[in-house]
């Protein structure tokens, strides 16, 4: 399943009307704002997963991948890759598993250590940028609800350093929640960042891809890839203006509002089991909040 795509460091953040209410791409803003972040503020040397690889590895606990990555959660496929850099640049190093003699277990080397102590100073810089329009009181109440809502599919042995963090916070909320959509619409032929354009497009009437582009925070060039694979599915058509030949806009064409109104009712019912662990007041005060992280 494909991303919607990274936003654009710096860009503008604003929520349409019509987005605000979605709350799955309120969701996905979030994300995508954590992403920019870290695109934005993390030097290229420091890679966000061996951050946390070797966080989870300080407790002086030698660890497989497998579990390496349920502890960071992430994929076994992201751990191998963060596993083999650390060892490279000699920050983790590889014991026999006394369970096992043909396998190993990872460790935090004394190298290690030191970069996790100088990393740590970049990434809560990666968390003051995420979170910078918020109160502290509003800090605390986004913390503990994503805390709550994410903690069943947390690890024993997540550190606290993760737990604590609302970027990471946000990044478990949305992966899951990614993932059950895309599933949902599978049978109706429509991905997650579809439904959002179409139902921006159904909101504004005839636009310009620059002027979605400029909603959705997103790169022309993603924006283009969105539209085109919408007018593949014959549910969004370009035109060109009768005034300006080299202009054209938008159009949603006709079953584009029917397949809509099918995959809105699947994303509230992905919505309210992912957020099934609050109240419907804290769900309200949840989102909220991470509208406010979006465009603050």
């Amino acid at each position: 399943m494909r991303e919607l795509g990274q936003q654009l460091p710096g860009a503008p953040q604003v929520l349409h009307p019509a987005l605000a209410d979605l709350a799955g791409h309120v969701v996905w803003r979030a994300h995508a704002k954590v992403a920019a972040a870290i695109e934005s503020v993390l030097p290229e040397s420091i890679d966000v997963h061996g951050y946390a690889a070797l966080v989870a590895l300080g407790d002086g606990v030698p660890r497989s991948q497998q579990g390496l990555a349920r502890s960071i959660c992430v994929s076994r496929t992201t751990v191998m890759r963060v596993a083999a850099d650390l060892a490279a640049r000699g920050l983790v190093g590889r014991v026999r598993n006394p369970e096992d003699r043909r396998s190993y277990l990872l460790t935090r080397t004394p190298e290690g250590a030191a970069a996790a102590r100088t990393w740590r100073r970049h990434v809560d810089q990666l968390e003051d940028a995420v979170i910078a329009g918020l109160t502290a009181r509003q800090q605390d109440d986004l913390r503990a609800l994503l805390g709550k809502v994410v903690e069943p599919d947390l690890a024993p042995d997540t550190p606290d350093a993760l737990r604590h963090s609302i970027g990471f916070l946000v990044t478990r909320l949305h992966m899951p929640m990614r993932t059950e959509f895309s599933k949902a619409l599978a049978p109706i032929g429509i991905e997650p960042p579809h439904v959002g354009v179409l139902t921006a497009l159904r909101a504004t009437g005839p636009v310009s891809q620059s002027e979605l582009a400029r909603i959705f925070a997103l790169s022309g060039a993603h924006m283009v890839q969105l539209v085109d694979e919408l007018e593949e599915r014959g549910l969004v058509e370009r035109r060109r203006l009768p005034a300006d030949r080299r202009a054209q806009v938008l159009h949603l064409r006709p079953g584009a509002r029917e397949r809509l109104a099918e995959a809105l009712p699947l994303a509230d019912a992905v919505v309210a089991d992912s957020l099934s662990p609050l109240t419907p007041a804290q769900s309200r005060r949840l989102l909220d909040l991470l509208r406010r992280l979006v465009t603050t």
